[in-house]
């Protein structure tokens, strides 16, 4: 038998277990956010072999669809069997997944096996915030989910780079097969060192529930993907997943109620909390990837920088959120307090966004970039600190279902502010160019109102300088929109209640309240 080692509330530096247990969390994290980082910058190269390219937004569409849907019936398998063996099993599935897309043979097999990919790609976020509440008490789990955020913004400057190296030298099948090793690492070390308790629920799982959902998040997913672009707004396609998505949802709710076992337990809801990080973490998102969508655009479109290096152009947004989600995980650890956060993220968000909605064509690329210093602090405020509240909000016996629905809402989010920003942003460059070039204005961008820097260069000089005002108005109104969303997490943050935080104090989670109800689960040998 091993010796059992703890992590008490409070207690002073973790086991050194504990440490080998959260490195293996952030490589597997890494793995998790550097993946359609990687993937994004070799498909020139991957359709160029494979050929296919009127299927190419389903490479990143079904690594979504499958990603979205998996998200919550991981985060409930891990507390009804056990959070280390669900883990586990999804790391596997994603490996197997990154295996079997670097040996496609054709975009047919490599959609599909990206969808595997996906399946797997949903337990991982969900896994790493969920074993971090298992092991870490909420006092002290502010300082490691800021570390995981600091994880989180190094892959999204680096994906790109990194991508782009693999790909040039190694060929873009080792965008997949570079999975492989960082993921054994993880999985090793979390098999030798993590001991959890093992699980044996006395019921099954809600299958019903988890088809009602996966239907739902489908319909919601497709419809922000295929809107605007594949498919028409008002198209009987789009009406069409409108209906079974908003069905199958009330449907799902309907059932949640009488459900043995539930899937997404409504009553965590009830928490005050919850249901404010839950849409904290909804316009988090929807602001973050609208923002990394739209920013390199501009930055190439009007201030002429260079694609190559493209996630260096978000360096001040990220490298801001990397510091601040460090400083905010340091101070809550250190006070227990973390209502600040939440109230000064939104209001930096807002400010910022709203900033970045001013930038014209004579905008420099210092004031463009303090711009984006100013999401980045605003955003490095609320990523992690979402989590770590909306966990404080549960029972230990909900931990996993509280990861993964906020792990969910993010990732629903973000789906909404590409395509709702996206939308508007191709909207306004369509009729800017119509106004400012006319019939050739039109004829530009009537495939695409996103051009990239080798078709600009080709264009005559009115209708690029057209092109430049246009992709600044179209840049206002997306930005101007995602201020406008912001302002709801600023009134959400202002109804936040400061329960402390597990070890903040005498009387730190009362059982029903917004706290968790039961210590902290102490790293035990497996039964």
């Amino acid at each position: 038998m091993a010796d059992t080692e703890k992590t008490e509330a409070g207690a002073e530096k973790p086991p050194r277990s504990v440490r080998v247990v959260l490195l293996a969390l952030m490589i597997t994290m890494m793995l998790a956010m550097l993946d359609n980082m990687i993937v994004g910058t070799a498909m020139p190269t991957i359709v160029g072999e494979l050929g296919g390219l009127e299927h190419l937004s389903w490479v990143v569409t079904g690594y979504t669809l499958a990603t979205a849907a998996s998200t919550p019936i991981w985060g409930k398998l891990g507390d009804m069997y056990g959070r280390k063996g669900a883990f586990m099993t999804s790391i596997v599935i994603f490996l197997i997944g990154s295996a079997l897309s670097g040996m496609a043979q054709n975009m047919g097999e490599l959609i599909g096996f990206r969808a595997v990919q996906g399946l797997g790609a949903g337990g991982l976020m969900v896994g790493v915030m969920a074993i971090i509440g298992d092991l870490i008490p909420p006092r002290e789990r502010g300082k490691y989910q800021g570390m995981m955020a600091g994880v989180m913004a190094l892959a999204m400057i680096g994906g790109p780079l990194v991508g782009g190296t693999i790909t040039d030298n190694w060929g873009w099948r080792w965008s997949f097969y570079i999975n492989l090793p960082l993921g054994v690492i993880a999985l090793t070390a979390i098999s030798v060192v993590l001991h959890l308790p093992k699980k044996r629920a006395k019921t099954r799982i809600d299958y019903l529930g988890a088809g009602l959902l996966t239907v739902g998040i489908t319909s919601i997913v497709l419809v922000t993907t295929w809107g605007g672009s594949e498919y028409a707004w008002s198209s009987a396609r789009i009406m069409e997943l409108i209906a079974i998505g908003v069905a199958s949802l009330i449907g799902f709710v309907f059932w949640q109620r009488r459900a043995a076992e539930p899937i997404l337990p409504l009553h965590i809801f009830r928490s005050r909390n919850f249901t404010l990080m839950s849409t904290i973490g909804f316009v988090t998102g929807f602001v973050m990837f609208g923002a990394t969508l739209f920013l390199p655009l501009y930055q190439q479109s009007v201030q002429g920088a260079s694609a190559t290096n493209s996630g260096l152009l978000l360096l001040p947004m990220l490298g801001a959120m990397l510091v601040t989600s460090m400083v905010a995980g340091r101070v809550t650890t250190n006070t227990g307090r973390y209502k600040v956060f939440p109230l000064v993220g939104s209001v930096l968000m807002v400010v910022g966004l709203y900033l970045l909605s001013t930038m014209d064509t004579g905008t420099s690329r210092f004031t463009s970039g303090v711009f984006m210093a100013v999401v980045g602090l605003g955003m490095g405020c609320l990523m992690q600190i979402t989590m770590l509240v909306a966990q404080n909000s549960v029972e230990m016996k909900d931990m996993g279902v509280a990861s993964s629905s906020t792990t969910l809402f993010r990732t629903l989010g973000s789906s909404f502010g590409v395509a709702i920003m996206g939308a508007l942003f191709n909207n306004r460059v369509q009729d800017v160019m119509s106004e400012r070039a006319g019939a050739l204005g039109s004829k530009v961008t009537e495939r695409s109102a996103q051009l990239d820097a080798a078709s600009l260069a080709k264009l005559p000089t009115a209708a690029r300088e057209a092109y430049q005002h246009a992709v600044s108005s179209g840049t206002h109104s997306a930005f101007l929109l995602g201020a406008v969303v912001a302002v709801v997490a600023l009134a959400a943050a202002v109804f936040v209640k400061e329960v402390p935080l597990k070890g903040a104090g005498p009387g730190a989670g009362k059982p029903g309240e917004d706290a968790v109800a039961a210590a902290p689960a102490a790293i035990v040998e497996a039964v």
